[in-house]
């Protein structure tokens, strides 16, 4: 009998090899958070005292589930935002171009800089960009914060300018920036070369780099602050007052959603980058290269199916 249960341990340890040789594995590594990263839910503005944890990202490789509602995205990827594991997705890995949704990269550099109420003078050379512009006017002078709030409502292209030169001196210089930053949240494939995501021969990421980077944006109290908004009123240097209308569509919409950062270019396609909140679960989906209209459609689809899985206990791999 003893060789007999033996044998039918040997055989069920086989099978469980084979099982893990044909499934993929999901695992999650911490990184170590930068001054601005924060918990989840925290009211902290980000230029302040850290309320920091480790971010907890995915490792390849990936858990895909195959299934959830179609999307028409070239490339997508969605996260459970707590863990950082993986849902659904599909051609993540990618190279392609990403468009504004590289803003977030942008405003997580300004943001480690800090000192958000530092007044900054707009030059002729910033405001010399197309086609989404706040319309600055050299000689002008803001606080990084407005510039900021006002950068990811409304993806003004000109205002992206304005930050990368008062942060490092030159496009160039704070594209190195973005970069190394890009490195440090263990995104592995991905070059940036300027801070507001206009088509320019080099430049690329992907959907899992780019959910890098969401998971990053998520936890940082000013970020998270900014992408809820559906408005923000932006104040001129002559005095008079804008409402600008914040240019994610599911706000007001997808009642769970609470931001994140939108990108249109000819070469890019539509893309998205959207979170959303329900019930204690939180979820982060990348969307790239969609060429239909339908990209809001997917991604209020995609993220309720997410979190209707959360809450089920389903569709997440264990952490081996």
């Amino acid at each position: 009998m003893m060789k007999f249960t033996q044998l039918l341990m040997t055989a069920a340890a086989a099978w469980s090899l084979v099982s893990c040789a044909s499934n993929p594995v999901v695992k999650a590594i911490p990184v170590a958070p930068s001054p601005t990263q924060y918990l989840a839910g925290s009211t902290a503005e980000g230029d302040g005292h850290p309320l920091a944890q480790n971010v907890m990202l995915p490792e390849s490789p990936m858990l895909v589930v195959s299934s959830g509602p179609p999307i028409r995205a070239a490339s997508y990827l969605m996260l459970d935002a707590r863990s950082g594991q993986h849902l659904a997705g599909r051609s993540f890995e990618t190279a392609r171009a990403v468009a504004s949704t590289q803003k977030l990269v942008t405003a997580l550099v300004v943001l480690d800089a800090g000192n958000l109420d530092k007044m900054v003078r707009v030059q002729s050379s910033d405001v010399a960009v197309e086609p989404t512009r706040m319309g600055l006017k050299p000689g002008e002078v803001y606080s990084r914060r407005a510039l900021l709030y006002a950068f990811l409502v409304k993806s003004c292209n000109d205002i992206a300018n304005v930050l990368a030169r008062d942060n490092a001196g030159s496009i160039s210089a704070f594209a190195a920036k973005m970069n190394a930053k890009a490195r440090s949240l263990g995104c592995t494939n991905s070059n940036f070369k300027n801070p507001h995501g206009l088509t320019v021969p080099g430049q690329y990421s992907t959907a899992r780099d780019m959910a890098r980077v969401a998971m990053a944006a998520y936890r940082n109290g000013t970020v998270r602050d900014v992408v809820r908004r559906k408005y923000y009123t932006f104040h001129r240097a002559d005095g008079r007052s804008v409402t600008l209308e914040n240019t994610n569509d599911l706000l007001g919409v997808m009642p769970e959603c609470n931001g994140m950062k939108t990108g249109y270019t000819v070469a890019s396609g539509r893309c998205l980058i959207s979170s959303a909140a329900s019930g204690g679960r939180e979820v982060i989906l990348v969307q790239l290269g969609t060429k239909t209209k339908y990209i809001w459609d997917d991604a209020r689809e995609m993220m309720s199916w997410g979190l209707r899985r959360l809450r089920s206990g389903g569709g997440v791999a264990m952490l081996w």
